[in-house]
């Protein structure tokens, strides 16, 4: 019986935004690519993406020979978990596309193994080009995959240089180890590895955000999921009390040459107070609003758990996993948050601005900046009107300066 590895993947860009898919085959004892899938599939989620790749890959492999015994390979653990029975599929979006999947083969011919990202890079490049051919228009062409070549071995990164504690060593350090585990996204242009050592060219004035997260608004102090999938609540008289003592704080140091804020109003309102301090506009960009928290809007962390408690689990276990009813997972925020980042740069290179957005944003950005896992989100305080700042140098390089400073507030 011949055997076949398929590996899936899906994504969607706003979740729900423009989303793709992408599948693989490939001969589980040679290791050949036998066929590939996929296809722009206009605005759908995350999870309907990873479903559509799926289905695609089985239906490949039947197309190769019905009776091969198939081994599924997937980053999405949803997906896996649910596939494999030990989760139950609530979303009325994901009931159909699971049960199309379940019946392209026998189910003893197919069994399902969650893997990381990292691992899943061939599926993953085909799904962000099928959705960049979308982006214009066009659907993905297999004579324009280049998948393959992607997912083959990356030459290993440069040996760190230089004495113990030098910054542009650690750094280097840091992304050699991280380049054998972990890429946030095929989606998110890499950068160049810095030098290092002491003869690095004077890289000049980095560009520095200072990550300003809003104000209070009536869910703050009660601990509620507020995304940018429910409400969207203005300040509360805390929360603008809270950002005239930010304006005044960061008046008085004189540094801010640049304000950005997020669309949503608590950050547009925070960000307003600081500019009109300083005399200066607010530019908004989309790409810095909150994750969408699905169903769990509203919500304390209790009653999530009290009302959806597999969801919440898988929730905790997995970055790509999203709240119930269609939300955003953290790598799909991930993903957009470094995308603005990089825009962000290149509009502000050597400038020091002032990013006003929430707490996921922020922590994600404070976490790339130091290349830690996905998981160090839950292990970061934010307050409400709290200053972070990072420096990004043109080298590629970033240092934390600050997180979660509230001494302007006391």
């Amino acid at each position: 019986m011949p055997k076949f590895v398929v590996e899936a993947d899906g994504g969607s860009r706003g979740n729900p935004g423009p989303a793709g898919y992408g599948a693989v085959v490939i001969d589980a004892v040679t290791g050949e690519t036998l066929a590939e899938a996929a296809e722009y599939i206009g605005v759908a989620t995350n999870n309907v993406a990873e479903y559509k790749g799926l289905i695609a890959g089985l239906k490949a492999a039947k197309a190769l020979d019905p009776g091969a015994d198939v081994h599924v390979r997937m980053d999405s653990k949803l997906v896996v978990e649910q596939m494999s029975g030990r989760w139950k599929i609530k979303h009325p979006d994901m009931k159909p596309l699971a049960a199309e999947a379940g019946r392209i083969l026998p189910t003893g011919q197919v069994r399902y193994e969650w893997i990381p990202r990292e691992k899943n890079k061939h599926a993953d490049r085909l799904a962000n080009e099928a959705m960049d051919a979308g982006k214009k228009g066009k659907q993905w062409e297999p004579s324009r995959s280049t998948a393959e070549l992607s997912a083959k071995a990356r030459p290993a990164a440069p040996a760190p240089e230089g004495p113990p504690g030098d910054a542009a060593a650690g750094a280097a350090k840091a992304r050699a180890a991280l380049a054998a585990s972990y890429e946030l996204s095929a989606a998110v242009p890499e950068q160049a590895a810095p030098p290092v050592g002491w003869g690095a060219a004077d890289l000049a004035a980095p560009a520095t955000f200072v990550l300003l997260r809003h104000g209070e608004t009536a869910l703050t102090p009660e601990k509620r999921f507020s995304g940018s999938g429910g409400g969207d609540p203005e300040l509360s008289a805390v929360g603008r009390r809270q950002a005239d003592a930010v304006a005044t704080a960061l008046a008085a140091r004189g540094t801010i040459q640049a304000v950005v804020s997020s669309p949503l109003l608590r950050c547009r309102e925070t960000a307003g107070a600081v500019a009109g301090r300083l005399g200066l506009d607010v530019s908004v960009e989309d790409g810095l609003r909150e994750t969408d928290f699905g169903a769990w809007e509203g919500l304390t962390f209790t009653e999530v758990r009290e009302r959806y408690a597999d969801d919440l689990s898988a929730w905790l276990a997995s970055p790509d996993v999203a709240p119930t009813g269609g939300g955003e997972s953290f790598d799909s925020v991930a993903r957009r948050v470094a995308a603005t980042r990089d825009t962000l740069l290149a509009r502000y290179a050597g400038r020091t601005v002032l990013v006003v957005t929430h707490v996921t944003p922020v922590k994600t950005l404070v976490r790339l900046a130091l290349g830690a896992p996905p998981e160090s989100l839950f292990r970061m305080e934010l307050s409400a009107a709290s200053l972070s700042a990072v420096a990004y140098y043109a080298d590629g390089n970033a240092s934390l300066r600050l997180l979660n400073d509230t001494s302007h507030l006391r």
